[in-house]
C-alpha cells in the first residue's frame, strides 16, 4: 500500500470517528431536550383532576369488584387512549377472579390455581376484577420496565355514622395520578424508548395484592422485566414540620437508584426531603412484593402514614399536590432511567 493511499485511508477512518460522535452527541441532546419536554408536562392541574375524580363521592370509596372500581378503570383506560398509548395485550383489562372461603370464616382470597381449585371444592366465595395495563413499546423488544399502583380502596360503610365513604385520596389516588401523568409524559415525548414501558393500575391491593400478584403469576415475559417502580400514598404529610419528608424504598443491591433521586432532586429543583431506605429484600408493604419475591429491583415512593389512613376523612382536599407533583416527576426521571440506560 502506498503512501498516499495509507494516508486517505487514516483521514477517512479519522472522518468516520468524528462523524459517528457528532452524531452520537446530537442524538443525546435530542434524548435531553425531549425528557426536559415531558417532564414539564406533570403538572399540579392533571393532578388535581385525576384525584379528585377518582376520591371522588361518586365513586363511593371504589371497592376491589364493585361498580365503583369499574368507573375507575373506565376512567384510566379513557387516558390511555387519548394519549395514544396502546393496550398490552389484546385489551386494556387484564380481568381475574380471586376465590375464598365463605364470609363467615374470614379469610383470605387468593389467585394462585392451586388455592383456587382446592376452594372451588367447598362453599367459596368469588371476586371478579380486572387490571388495567397499557404500553409503549422499545427499541428492545426483549426487555421491560414497569410503573404502577393500585386504584382499588375500601368502598363504603352504610352502618357508619356521619361519613360513611373511604376516599382513597391518598391511598391511593394520589399514586394512579403520577402513573398517568408519567404515562402521558412518555406518549408525549415522542421518543421510541430503549425498552417496553408497562403502565400498570391494579386492583384488589386492598384484600391482599391480588391484581399484582394475578400478573406476576401469568406474565409470561417476568424474567425480562428489569424494574418496577411502584407508588402507594404520596400524597399527605406525616411530619407536619416537614411537608417536603418522603420515604423512597428501593432494592439496596442496585444503589445507582438512589444516586438517580439525590441528583435530581438537586439539578431539578424538587422540594422533596428523602428517608433513602435500601432493602434487602423488599417483599412488604404493597405492590413491590409482588416484583420483589421475583427478584425484580424496584422504587417505592411513599409518604408516610397519617391519621386518615384506611379511614373515611382520606380527602381530595387533604392532599398536599405540590408535594405529588414533585414525587411525579423525581419517578419520571427514575422510569426514564429505567427505560433507556444500558445498566443500572
Amino acid at each position: 500500500m502506498n503512501q498516499y493511499l495509507r494516508r486517505m485511508l487514516v483521514l477517512s477512518a479519522i472522518a468516520w470517528s468524528v462523524s459517528g460522535w457528532a452524531w452520537a452527541q446530537k442524538a443525546d441532546k435530542k434524548m435531553e431536550a425531549a425528557k426536559e419536554a415531558a417532564l414539564a408536562t406533570i403538572n399540579i392541574d392533571a393532578a388535581k383532576a385525576h384525584i379528585g375524580f377518582l376520591a371522588s363521592n361518586p365513586l363511593r370509596g371504589r371497592k376491589a369488584g364493585s361498580n365503583d372500581a369499574r368507573v375507575a378503570a373506565q376512567y384510566i383506560k379513557s387516558m390511555l387512549i387519548q394519549w395514544g398509548i396502546a393496550p398490552l395485550g389484546d385489551e386494556y383489562e387484564q380481568p381475574f377472579s380471586a376465590y375464598s372461603m365463605e364470609w363467615q370464616k374470614k379469610k383470605p382470597y387468593y389467585v394462585d390455581p392451586d388455592s383456587i381449585t382446592k376452594l372451588k371444592g367447598m362453599t367459596h366465595r368469588k371476586l371478579n376484577m380486572a387490571n388495567v395495563l397499557g404500553m409503549i413499546p422499545g427499541k428492545n423488544r426483549a426487555e421491560y420496565v414497569i410503573v404502577g399502583a393500585h386504584f382499588d380502596h375500601l368502598g363504603l360503610d352504610p352502618d357508619l355514622d356521619g361519613d360513611q365513604i373511604y376516599n382513597g385520596a391518598d391511598d391511593n389516588a394520589s399514586g394512579v395520578s403520577a402513573v398517568l401523568q408519567i404515562a402521558k409524559a412518555f406518549a408525549q415525548s415522542n421518543i421510541v424508548p430503549e425498552r417496553n414501558v408497562i403502565f400498570a393500575f391494579w386492583d384488589g391491593e386492598e384484600i391482599g395484592l391480588l391484581g399484582s400478584k394475578f400478573f406476576v403469576q401469568n406474565c409470561p415475559f417476568i424474567s425480562q422485566v428489569k424494574g418496577y417502580l411502584n407508588f402507594d400514598m404520596i400524597g399527605r404529610n406525616n411530619k407536619p414540620e416537614n411537608p417536603a419528608y418522603m420515604v423512597y424504598f428501593y432494592t439496596a443491591a442496585h444503589p445507582a437508584f438512589g444516586e438517580w433521586l439525590k441528583k435530581d432532586i438537586q439539578q431539578y429543583g424538587l422540594h422533596l426531603d428523602p428517608s433513602y431506605r435500601a432493602w434487602d429484600n423488599p417483599v412488604g408493604g404493597s405492590d413491590n412484593g409482588s416484583f420483589a419475591r421475583k427478584n425484580i429491583p424496584i422504587i417505592w415512593y411513599h409518604t408516610d402514614g397519617h391519621p386518615d389512613y384506611h379511614q373515611p376523612g382520606d380527602e381530595a382536599e387533604k392532599i398536599n399536590y405540590e408535594k405529588v407533583v414533585d414525587i411525579t416527576k423525581a419517578s419520571f426521571l427514575n422510569m426514564w432511567n429505567f427505560a433507556n440506560m444500558a445498566s443500572y
